[in-house]
């Protein structure tokens, strides 16, 4: 890649030096298209990551999640395998995908059909995975009906097939058996035993419409081609989990796939999955990168995506692609008409940079950390009712229908993303033109950029903890 260069990240370290990005070791599936690959990732960790479809050639990145079994735990990674599907534009992009996580195996299992029996291509896997010369499991998916299915792979030669039901978890605890088996003894790793993580990462998804650049930008932080980059509009399908640490800050990067208009998508197709895939990262992490076209107009679907970010709650950046494409200086332009364009995003920093360049790329990673870190923070009560007590001062309340609302008290009641109560005579005459002000300047006093501020009211009839007498520290 050209352009201005990175911090080597740990993540990258590893990965070159062959091991996986959360130092974990790693279980990679492998085989043609078709045979339950995603299906059996979904069984071994325990939740749907990634998408399972009918079709061949649906999985395209290759998708990590950390496994426990029998308190040992280890990365497994799902692959589109080394044979792709007929007709597939993809194919060559996979296999080396595929590849590199094959080279970073501690484990492998070869997954086959037992229901289709064995084919050409089954033996064109089995041959590059035999010169691997990794510990190698052969895995005769599908075959509830019968494990003597499993027999028709022997040809193979990497061993005894396990006949296992993905879709049923059938023998799957069998196989689990065999993979720490084989963790602790033939690949010389030992599987590590989870212990609690008191630094957790930031966990950033990385959000927008198709052909925005989120994969593109994902590579150029990673500095390495990671994910699967194309101008086809829906190359990415899954949501894709990357451990990166630059310097002391540890992140969870999520790549996700373009999110169109609801309208534009066939229900229950491999799109409408894929989109829900992305509005569950949304709810998932703790900051969303909403990446933008700078050379583009603000279109009605990026206004919907932050409308989604808003409504979750979420911690937020506004990410400027392809600022190489706008002329000299219109970069303070861009970000202006940005934020006029996205005005319940107005707590969201802005970003311009270039994937393709790599050009702003250094200022993500203080973004993304300090939108996290404000939207876990805890505002102490002394100083907030302070704020309050002086914004109240200098901007009464105006009088609705009646008496002026009076602001008894505040604190903070909760936190992702930080909520304060107001104990208040009459919450209906606060407008909200009014509690805007009142976040403006809880926004001036504090730092919570990144993060949205929300306010509860309770009601209280009596005086006796006006904001106008000095208020106890919490």
């Amino acid at each position: 890649m050209s352009g201005t260069s990175l911090p080597r990240t740990a993540a990258a370290s590893n990965a070159a030096a062959g091991g996986t990005e959360s130092g974990l070791p790693s279980v990679v599936l492998t085989g043609r298209p078709n045979v339950g690959k995603s299906t059996l990732f979904n069984r071994i960790v325990g939740a749907t990551v990634a998408v399972v479809e009918p079709t061949a050639g649906v999985t395209r990145d290759r998708l990590e999640a950390q496994a426990l079994w029998n308190g040992c735990a280890f990365r497994v990674t799902d692959t589109g395998g080394l044979a792709g599907a007929d007709g597939d534009p993809f194919a060559p992009l996979v296999a080396v995908q595929t590849r590199a996580a094959l080279a970073a195996a501690s484990v492998v299992l070869m997954v086959v059909d037992g229901r289709a029996g064995l084919q050409p291509s089954d033996r064109d896997v089995a041959d590059e995975v035999r010169r691997l010369g990794r510990p190698v499991l052969l895995v005769a998916n599908k075959c509830e009906a019968s494990q003597a299915l499993a027999a028709d792979f022997y040809p193979l030669g990497l061993g005894e097939p396990l006949a296992v039901s993905a879709i049923h978890g059938e023998g799957v605890g069998d196989l689990l058996d065999l993979v720490v088996d084989r963790l602790g003894g033939e690949s010389g790793a030992a599987a590590a035993a989870v212990e609690p993580d008191e630094n957790h990462p930031v966990a950033a998804a990385f959000v927008g419409k198709p052909n925005v650049g989120k994969s593109s930008l994902l590579n150029r932080l990673l500095g390495r081609e990671r994910l699967i980059v194309s101008d086809r509009a829906g190359t990415t399908r899954d949501a894709v989990d990357v451990p990166w640490s630059v310097g002391d800050a540890h992140f969870l990067l999520v790549d996700t796939p373009g999110m169109r208009r609801p309208a534009r998508i066939e229900r229950h197709s491999l799109e409408h999955w894929s989109a829900r895939r992305s509005a569950r990262a949304v709810e998932r992490c703790e900051v969303a990168a909403l990446v933008l076209d700078a050379a583009a107009a603000v279109s009605e679907q990026d206004k919907r995506i932050a409308g989604l970010i808003c409504d979750r709650g979420r911690a937020a950046v506004l990410v400027l692609n392809k600022v190489d494409l706008l002329p000299a200086g219109g970069i303070a332009a861009t970000a202006a008409r940005v934020r006029d364009a996205l005005p319940f995003l107005h707590y969201a920093e802005v970003v311009p940079c270039s994937a393709q360049t790599g050009r702003g790329l250094q200022a993500l990673p203080g973004a993304l950390e300090r939108a996290a870190s404000a939207h876990r923070q805890r505002l102490i009560t002394s100083a907030l009712n302070a704020c309050l007590r002086s914004a109240v001062a200098a901007h009464p309340p105006t009088a609705i229908a009646g008496s002026p609302a009076r602001i008894y008290y505040a604190a903070q009641i909760g936190d992702r993303p930080p909520t304060v109560c107001l104990v208040v005579n009459r919450p209906h005459a606060l407008t909200a033109a009014y509690v805007r002000y009142l976040e403006n300047r809880l926004r001036e006093r504090f730092d919570l950029r990144g993060t949205p501020l929300r306010f509860a009211f309770r009601v209280r009839r009596h005086r006796a903890l006006a904001l106008r007498r000095p208020a106890a520290d919490a």
